[in-house]
């Protein structure tokens, strides 16, 4: 018994330890001058310096690419939690024939590769004239992210006892009121979860941007790295730097919301 907690303890840390090494060559390396990189490249900063990060600020449209990624996963989050939401209490509550094929269907969704989707969405946007507009990457997103959504969020719905909803019927609320002042404030652990999940991926997500975002000024941050590594190929501290500052946001967002999902997560996936 103790061999096996040993080694499950050995097996954790060796995972940790994969997981750290590349957030701590990062970080190492955008303390480094390009020449202390070219000397030592694995090795320690001989003299730690902030003058990437600075350079990152003001010499590249750092802040711009962070804020366009920053409205972009807002918007596709509410968007497709917002629908996600409405489909889900149809489906978990809702006395209608294809409810199953609905929930089949929102599960086959999540299978498809948005890489799939890619050409004839782009063709969509050129005909919307919306290429190079954070617009396209807006609805692309939403698209992409309701199916999981909606599938978690119907799980979670049916953890809600049935009585609370009956009851919320019989004092004359109708659907909407039930679900925003029943079904969504027990919920809240399953949202945060969403959130979570879907603006990790929002904020990540390159090849989509890649594509449909080819002014830099419209550029998402993921998409806008592709560019300095070609411009600043020789400068692998100030490529690295950035990328540090592209992982700040979803950090801290995780940091706050961490605890109700773990909640969501264990909860409703469960069921």
């Amino acid at each position: 018994m103790k061999l096996s907690s040993v080694s499950r303890q050995l097996l954790l840390f060796a995972v940790t330890i994969a997981a750290l090494a590349p957030l701590t060559f990062m970080l190492l390396t955008s303390l480094k001058t390009p020449q202390d990189y070219a000397d030592h490249p694995l090795g320690l900063p001989s003299s730690p310096t902030l003058s990437n990060y600075v350079s990152a600020v003001t010499d590249v449209p750092t802040l711009r690419w962070a804020l366009n990624s920053l409205v972009v996963t807002v918007v596709a989050v509410l968007v497709s939690s917002t629908i996600a939401a409405l489909a889900a209490y149809a489906v978990a509550f809702g006395r209608f024939r294809g409810r199953s094929i609905v929930l089949s269907s929102s599960i086959g969704f999540i299978m498809v590769p948005p890489v799939v989707l890619l050409l004839p969405m782009f063709v969509v946007m050129v005909n919307l004239h919306l290429v190079n507009r954070l617009w396209s990457v807006m609805l692309f997103y939403s698209c992409l992210l309701v199916p999981f959504a909606m599938f978690f969020l119907v799980n979670f719905f049916q953890t809600v006892p049935r009585e609370l909803i009956e009851a919320s019927v019989m004092d004359g609320a109708g659907p909407l009121r039930t679900l925003r002042s029943v079904v969504l404030p027990l919920s809240r652990p399953a949202l945060v979860t969403i959130a979570v999940v879907n603006a990790v991926w929002a904020w990540n997500e390159l090849l989509v941007a890649l594509v449909f975002l080819q002014d830099e000024s419209q550029r998402t941050l993921m998409a806008g790295l592709t560019l300095l590594q070609g411009r600043y190929v020789s400068n692998q501290p100030l490529v690295l730097a950035v990328a540090v500052l592209s992982i700040v946001p979803v950090a801290v967002f995780y940091l706050f919301t961490q605890r109700s999902f773990v909640r969501g997560l264990t909860a409703g996936m469960g069921k």
